[in-house]
């Protein structure tokens, strides 16, 4: 057999020519082969990190279910409207039970002042002639008035004018507390008369239609009323009865007319009110705050 043309060839589709590979074949084509090696290399690469990717993508689906899962009773109740809550009850740690109660109260009414100074059972304050009217002036408005005298006796008719004395004495007076002002040219006396009950006092009010408490002078105050017409008032309150004589110093007369001599008897008298009317308002006040 001769190495000449006409030999076995190397591989199929072969070209004779010189250079060629063993046995006179054709040579491969190296750089072609690199290149596929190459391309076949990178698509295995991107093959791999493709599929670590989604294997990723899955374990973490799977831990975010797992997770979702584990913590879905809690999400679903804290997402929940208001109206689609557990009710108090259902709630751990919630009670039914709204704690201690309180009974309403209501507060005792305050004592009425008068209740203290209409009976000698509960009128138990001290009585006297400065307690009653204390200081030694009294101011209404821009008008200020002196006080005198001052003076108190068991024996009530003993300072009155008969008529009044005989009402006084047949109602039960047990004490008359006389103090005098002197206002200008007018003086007046107020007589307060002690009973033991609001009913015997309101009787001498009620009786009563002529007759005055004796004018009291001294300390300031000139005698009056001892000549002439002088003017008086009668009232009641509580227990006592009190009235007020006023006058002129100088023996004038009070007429009708007379609205000065008018108004200083009846400011006099709303002052006797207003001492009495005081005297209980102590009273009720200290039994309202009670033993110290």
């Amino acid at each position: 057999m001769s190495f000449g043309q006409g030999g076995p060839q190397w591989g199929p589709g072969g070209t004779g020519g010189l250079g060629g590979g063993p046995g006179g074949g054709p040579t491969p084509d190296w750089a072609a082969l690199a290149e596929a090696s190459e391309a076949r290399a990178r698509r295995r690469k991107w093959l791999m990190i493709g599929g670590g990717a989604l294997a990723t993508v899955a374990v973490a689906t799977a831990v975010a279910l797992t997770v979702v899962s584990a913590n879905s009773d809690d999400a679903s109740a804290s997402n929940k409207p208001a109206s689609e809550l557990p009710a108090t009850a259902d709630i751990p740690g919630a009670s039914d039970d709204p704690g201690p109660t309180f009974k309403p109260t209501t507060p005792p009414p305050p004592p009425d002042p008068k209740d203290f100074i209409s009976s000698a059972k509960k009128d138990k304050a001290p009585l006297t002639p400065e307690g009653l009217f204390p200081g030694k002036t009294f101011t209404s408005g821009e008008n200020v008035y002196k006080k005198g005298a001052t003076d108190s006796t068991k024996q009530c008719a003993s300072v009155t004018q008969p008529a009044l004395g005989a009402i006084l004495t047949k109602n039960g007076c047990t004490r008359l507390i006389r103090a005098s002002y002197v206002k200008g040219s007018l003086a007046v006396t107020i007589g307060v008369a002690v009973f033991d009950t609001s009913a015997e006092a309101a009787k001498v009010k009620e009786q009563v239609d002529k007759g005055l408490v004796n004018a009291l002078p001294g300390k300031g105050v000139p005698g009056f009323c001892r000549t002439g017409v002088c003017r008086g008032t009668y009232n009641a309150y509580g227990r006592y009865a009190y009235f007020t004589t006023t006058g002129y110093p100088s023996g004038k007369n009070v007429t009708t007319s007379d609205r000065k001599a008018y108004a200083v008897g009846d400011t006099m008298a709303r002052f006797a009110f207003q001492r009495i009317n005081q005297r209980g308002q102590a009273q009720a006040s200290a039994a309202a705050a009670g033993p110290e």
